[in-house]
């Protein structure tokens, strides 16, 4: 079916006006994640010409997203491996 100004109308429209909307959001969350990412880098670059090794830094958000029982667990199990290499 067509409309007035001979483009097509019905379902068919809706879903590709539907389908434009979500990839149109997708494409802003990506430029977001990606200006974030920026950021990111930024921090950690200032951080680094300021002293801060940044492997530690990473590694301490890292351990910082995880609760207090995921962090016990974790760092047992490096023990442990630790242990059975003799790094103690």
């Amino acid at each position: 079916m067509k409309d007035d100004e001979g483009e097509a109308s019905g379902p068919q429209t809706i879903a590709a006006g539907q389908l434009r909307a979500f990839i149109e959001r997708v494409e802003r969350v990506q430029e977001d994640i990606d200006e974030l990412t920026d950021d990111r880098k930024e921090i950690y670059a200032e951080a680094k010409s300021t002293g801060f090794d940044t492997k530690a830094i990473r590694t301490i958000v890292k351990l910082r997203k995880m609760d207090q029982g995921e962090r016990q667990e974790a760092e047992a199990i490096i023990d442990l491996y630790k242990h059975a290499l003799g790094m103690d």
